[in-house]
């Protein structure tokens, strides 16, 4: 497919991008960062510079960060840590979460991005984990586990094919994704086994699943009068947006929104 050149220039929008946090010893011997280069290709194809967040909980640095930045995108990765949106899970739901292995600090880290993001007004774009971790920051949570609290919903982790449309959610009448990509149902990839359940004030459901599993989340409409831009799905646009105008256009409207900044 034959893409539009994008012409980045000095004043093209910084966007902050938060990454993985790899265990010691799977590269190095510390912690390491990791970023899928799709995230990269898809911002900088919506005109976009890119800009890894430091891996820091300093609050000070978090926000100067984010003061020299047009917009914020959260990125996928592992789960969040429970504790922090509900009481300790038994056993056996506790085998199945996979959390950072730095003890949640890529947890509080975007927690206190988020938190920035807002104060500053600058726009969020929030995948996969990202609107897991959006949602807790706002005060939401979470389902742990598809299966064990869903069996009836389809199979959510289709890591065989990540980059493949595997299954259609149906978008909110009116909000701001169904404006983005002009449909009232988007095919959508699926790499999750965790999942927003109760929603978070402030926000409200604009893609969902034929098994009733939340797949988008955007402000609610009088709150989204007074913030820039403020978008989450849980599926991975990214690893669409060469092929496919609707996941295309998401980033796009957040690199807009970024330039008003």
């Amino acid at each position: 497919m034959k893409r539009d050149k994008v012409e980045l220039s000095r004043v093209s929008p910084v966007v902050l991008v938060s990454s993985e946090v790899e265990d010691k010893g799977r590269e190095f011997g510390d912690y390491s960062v990791s970023l899928s280069i799709r995230y990269e290709r898809a911002l900088s194809n919506a005109g976009l510079i890119p800009w890894i967040v430091p891996t820091t909980i300093d609050p000070a640095m978090v926000a100067e960060v984010m003061r020299r930045s047009d917009g914020l995108m959260l990125s996928g990765g592992e789960d969040v840590v429970p504790e922090i949106y509900g009481p300790p899970l038994p056993e056996s739901l506790r085998s199945k979460v996979h959390t950072t292995p730095d003890g949640g600090q890529r947890d509080l880290r975007e927690f206190l991005l988020i938190k920035e993001a807002l104060a500053q007004g600058k726009p969020i774009l929030a995948i996969c984990r990202g609107q897991q971790v959006l949602n807790v920051a706002l005060g939401g949570t979470l389902i742990p586990d598809i299966p064990t609290a869903c069996p009836k919903a389809i199979d959510h982790k289709r890591m065989d094919r990540r980059t493949d449309i595997v299954h259609e959610v149906r978008l909110t009448p009116d909000s701001l994704l169904a404006k983005i990509t002009g449909k009232q149902r988007l095919g959508v990839n699926s790499t999750h086994h965790q999942a927003v359940e109760r929603v978070a004030p402030g926000l409200r459901v604009c893609a969902m699943g034929e098994d009733g599993i939340i797949e988008g989340l955007e402000l609610e409409p009088g709150a989204a009068e007074k913030f820039p831009f403020l978008l989450s799905v849980q599926f991975h646009p990214e690893r669409l947006e060469d092929r496919y105008a609707g996941h295309r256009a998401i980033f796009r409207a957040f690199a807009t929104a970024c330039r008003r900044i």
